[in-house]
């Protein structure tokens, strides 16, 4: 029944963070003091209140940088660069979500809040270089993040992309909301499922639902 309701894509969008690796490695563990430091040294405030202030970015913007850069006019190149300083040797390969990728028919595309050259890092420790067409990051929209839906409409001008022919597949549930007004087959890949009219599929195991797919 799936792959009746996916027969009609064909540009397949890939979130990166905790989509195409799965939240167990943890990655966030590792990016997440780093930006808490940006913040501590940025806005000379101490650790307690550069946590408050990066969830409540996040919350209110998207992202982190986003916040910093509307209310504090923050270079985002910099602090891009910094906070994916990171050990990529946490993720390991996964030869099955590569082929079942690989197998599906159209565009293949990654667009992430994150930005291309650590998309890169990410995808080659999992062992899927070579598989998109296209690696989008947070710079290609201008520093505009999901789940904005401009942020999209720009990413997706850019690349091509139909969404009345597409399908998303994304950990964060905000940024599924933009996709699924556009027109586009939206999958929510997280442990827990969640109900929401802007979400039309879940999974836990990304490869294992692609495999219904092809």
């Amino acid at each position: 029944m799936a792959k009746d309701l996916f027969s009609h894509v064909a540009h397949w969008v890939f979130d990166l963070d905790n989509t195409l690796y799965p939240p167990e490695s943890r990655l966030f563990s590792q990016i997440e003091p780093r930006m808490t430091a940006w913040v501590m040294q940025t806005l000379g405030v101490p650790e307690a209140e550069a946590n408050r202030l990066r969830l409540h970015y996040w919350k209110t913007y998207g992202t982190t940088l986003a916040g910093l850069m509307r209310e504090h006019d923050v270079d985002p190149g910099p602090y891009l660069h910094d906070v994916h300083q990171i050990d990529f040797s946490v993720l390991t390969p996964d030869p099955d979500l590569a082929a079942r990728i690989r197998a599906l028919p159209g565009r293949r595309i990654v667009y992430t809040n994150g930005t291309s050259p650590y998309a890169e890092e990410v995808l080659a420790a999992r062992g899927l270089s070579g598989l998109f067409d296209a690696i989008y990051g947070v710079e290609h929209a201008g520093f505009l993040p999901k789940p904005e839906r401009a942020a999209f409409e720009a990413i997706f001008a850019r690349d091509g992309t139909d969404p009345a022919r597409a399908a998303m597949f994304e950990d964060d549930p905000r940024n599924l909301a933009a996709p699924h007004a556009m027109g586009m087959r939206t999958v929510h890949v997280a442990p827990e499922q969640l109900l929401a009219d802007h979400i039309h599929h879940h999974t836990n195991d990304l490869g294992r639902f692609l495999s219904t797919l092809t």
